[in-house]
C-alpha cells in the first residue's frame, strides 16, 4: 500500500501533471511505453526553476561533499575518469573521489557535460518531487540534472533501458529522436549492445527534432534512441527516470514461485549428451507441461507480494528526521494531528493472535485487538489518537507514539 504525497510536488499540484498538459488516462494510453510527448511551457502550469536550478548546481558541486558515482562528466559521447573531477577533501574528508569544484569548472569551460546523478536522494526538492511522481505512476522514479556547455554534447546517439520525462530547466536543447530498434528493451539490452544499429538509425530521417525552451517536457518511451546539444547557452535539463514493473519481472517472479515443486528441480538423467537436440527434446517437453500446470496453481497475491517487496526496495518513501520523530513521539498528546507517512508500503499480515505491519526491513507485531485501529492507520488520512477506533485512551496514544517512533506515522 502507498499514500499518495503529490500534495507536496509543487508548482501544479499532481508531479505528473506538471509533465505532460494533458489527462493522465490519456497519457496512458496514448503515450506511456508507446510513443513519445513533447509538452511546450505554454502548456503547462508552470517552469521547473524551483526544482533546480544553476545556484542549485553550483551549490551541489561546491558545498555538499557529493562523491562519485553522485556525478560524473561526459565529452563528445565519451564518459571522463574520475580523476578528472574528484579529488580528496582534505583533513577530515580525505576520501579521493569527492567532487573537486575548480576541476569541475575547468571540465565545463572545457566544453565537457556535468550530470549530477541520484538528485532523488540528494536534493530536497526532487527527493519530494520523485516520490510524488513514483506514487502517481506506481512505478520508481529517479532524477540526474545535466548541465552541457554552448554548442556541446555530451553523449552519443544512444537509448535508455528506463522511460524518461526530460524537464528543460535553463538555455535551450536540440534534441533529435529516433524509433528504437529495441522495442522495449530490459535492463540486461543495453544500447552498447547494438551500437552499430543504433548508429545507423540515428543517420535515418528522426522521428522529432526539436529545440526544448525552459519549461517545456519531453517524454521518451525505454528503447527510444536521441542525443541533444546545447545551442547558445548553458543547458540545464532533468532527466526523470521511470523504471516501470515489467511483464517479464512477472515472468521472473513467477519462475522463482514455481521452484516449490519437485517435478521442476528434478535432475536430468545421466549418462546422456544433454546437448544433443533430440536427447534433450522430451526432458524439455516434460518441464514445459510441468511448468505450465504449475504455473497456473500460483495465485495472484503471491506474485504481488514479490512485486511489493520489489516496489519497497526501488521506491523511497517520505524523508523523515530521526531526530524530529522522536521528539513528535515524545510529546504527542491525544489532539496530535498525525497521517501515514507518504510514499511508505505497508502489508498487513495476521498471524495467530498478532497482526504485522510488514516494512522493507522489519515488522511491526501489534494485537488483535488493534485491527481496526490499524485500518485508520493505514487509510492515509490525517487523524488524532482519539480517534482511533477499538482501543481505550491509553492504547490510542502508545500506538500512535510507537508508530512515530518506527517512521510509519509523521505529524501533520
Amino acid at each position: 500500500m502507498s499514500t499518495d504525497p503529490t500534495q507536496r510536488s509543487g508548482a501544479g499540484g499532481s508531479a505528473l501533471g506538471r509533465c505532460i498538459a494533458c489527462a493522465a488516462d490519456v497519457f496512458a494510453g496514448e503515450n506511456w511505453g508507446r510513443a513519445p510527448r513533447l509538452t511546450r511551457a505554454a502548456e503547462l502550469s508552470g517552469g521547473f526553476g524551483d526544482l533546480l536550478d544553476a545556484a542549485a548546481v553550483d551549490e551541489l558541486v561546491s558545498r555538499r561533499g557529493l562523491r562519485t558515482p553522485f556525478l560524473r562528466m561526459a565529452k563528445e559521447g565519451t564518459v571522463l575518469p574520475p580523476a578528472r573531477f574528484t579529488r580528496g577533501g582534505g583533513a577530515g574528508a580525505s576520501i579521493n573521489d569527492q567532487a573537486a569544484d575548480d576541476k569541475v569548472l575547468a571540465a565545463v569551460a572545457d566544453g565537457a557535460t556535468l550530470v549530477l546523478q541520484a538528485l532523488h536522494r540528494t536534493w530536497p526538492p526532487l527527493v519530494e518531487f520523485g516520490s510524488a511522481l513514483a506514487a502517481e505512476l506506481g512505478h520508481p522514479v529517479q532524477i540526474n540534472a545535466y548541465i552541457t556547455p554552448p554548442q556541446n554534447q555530451g553523449f552519443a546517439p544512444h537509448y535508455d533501458v528506463h522511460d524518461v520525462f526530460v524537464l528543460q530547466i535553463a538555455g535551450r536543447k536540440r534534441w533529435t529522436i529516433h524509433p528504437p530498434v529495441v522495442e522495449a528493451p530490459l535492463d540486461n539490452q543495453p544500447w552498447e549492445n547494438h551500437r552499430d544499429a543504433v548508429g545507423a538509425r540515428a543517420q535515418e530521417q528522426p522521428l522529432l527534432d526539436t529545440v526544448l525552451e525552459p519549461g517545456d517536457a519531453l517524454y521518451l518511451p525505454r528503447g527510444t534512441i536521441h542525443a541533444a546539444q546545447a545551442e547558445g547557452e548553458t543547458s540545464i535539463h532533468l532527466t526523470v527516470g521511470v523504471h516501470p514493473v515489467t511483464r517479464y519481472q512477472l515472468v521472473r517472479h513467477l519462475l522463482e514461485a514455481a521452484q516449490d515443486d519437485p517435478a521442476l528441480r528434478a535432475s536430468l538423467p545421466m549418462g546422456a549428451d544433454l546437448g544433443d537436440p533430440d536427447v534433450l527434446a522430451p526432458h524439455l517437453a516434460a518441464t514445459i507441461a510441468a511448468l505450465q500446470e504449475r504455473l497456473g496453481q500460483i495465485p495472484a497475491a503471491r506474485v504481488a507480494e514479490r512485486v511489493e517487496t520489489n516496489l519497497m526496495q526501488r521506491t523511497r518513501p517520505e524523508p523523515i528526521g530521526p531526530l524530529a520523530q522522536l521528539a513528535a513521539a515524545d510529546s504527542v498528546e491525544v489532539g496530535t494531528e498525525v497521517r501515514l507517512r507518504a510514499g511508505l508500503r505497508l502489508r498487513l499480515r495476521e498471524d495467530g493472535g498478532q497482526i504485522r505491519l510488514v516494512l522493507l526491513d522489519r515488522t511491526v507485531p501489534l494485537p488483535a485487538t488493534h485491527a481496526e485501529a490499524v485500518k485508520t492507520v493505514r487509510s492515509g488520512v490525517a487523524f488524532t489518537a482519539a480517534e482511533l477506533p477499538g482501543l481505550d485512551p491509553e492504547q490510542q496514544l502508545e500506538l500512535v507514539r510507537r508508530l512515530l517512533r518506527e517512521g510509519v506515522l509523521v505529524p501533520v
